[in-house]
């Protein structure tokens, strides 16, 4: 099913200004130019993008706001961001948040600077580095199809505010890799989302830390 931008955020019912949706415009068009020469993401399909990748990470929005109190400020590291995502959507939708997305691959880094450049987003920012090197604490600690949820929260471990939550998206729900957990790391809730145009399971798991 081909589903618009527009018709999707309101599925979801977030509440965009023209401004927002006109960066998520200008994103998805720098995210299609850059992957010519980069391979930032497998889908090459500008109408796959907007549901596979946008709608994918706007959907998570709701959820964060309500975990995060709404509009108060936060910070949010995004891990193995890649392409910007779900970090770049993030810090277009939530400006209250400090939105930092890391990879190991600097050209992937260099895009997420330069995402935050473009579209004059100045509460994102690309670091190129390990996450298991990285020690400033983050609220939110997120991921999207990055790893396992042992090896996620045991390398971004040393990012986490006392706090603070991870929220990893996964597709269905991962009953194996939260068994593998450690006796540190708490699930206190599996969300399920529904991502309009996209006919797969998507979820949200969220966990803290028990030391």
């Amino acid at each position: 099913m081909t589903i618009t931008l527009e018709e999707g955020v309101e599925q979801i019912g977030l509440r965009l200004s023209s401004t927002q949706l006109s960066q998520l415009h200008a994103y998805l068009a720098m995210l299609q130019k850059w992957n010519r020469v980069y391979n930032l993401t497998a889908v090459r399909n500008p109408i796959e993008m907007v549901t596979h990748h946008l709608l994918d990470s706007l959907s998570v929005i709701p959820s964060l706001l309500r975990e995060r109190e709404g509009g108060k400020p936060f910070t949010l590291l995004d891990v193995g961001s890649g392409g910007g995502l779900p970090g770049a959507v993030i810090a277009i939708c939530c400006p209250q948040a400090q939105v930092s997305c890391v990879d190991t691959v600097a050209k992937k880094a260099a895009f997420q600077q330069q995402i935050g450049l473009e579209l004059k987003l100045p509460n994102l920012r690309g670091l190129h580095a390990r996450v298991e090197n990285l020690r400033e604490p983050n609220d939110v600690v997120c991921s999207r199809a990055f790893a396992s949820l042992a090896d996620f929260t045991q390398w971004s471990a040393g990012s986490l505010a006392p706090n603070g939550v991870w929220m990893a998206l996964k597709g269905k729900h991962p009953v194996d890799e939260i068994a593998l957990l450690p006796s540190t790391v708490e699930v206190f809730h599996v969300e399920q989302l529904v991502v309009p145009g996209l006919e797969a399971d998507r979820c949200i798991v969220w966990m803290r830390s028990t030391t």
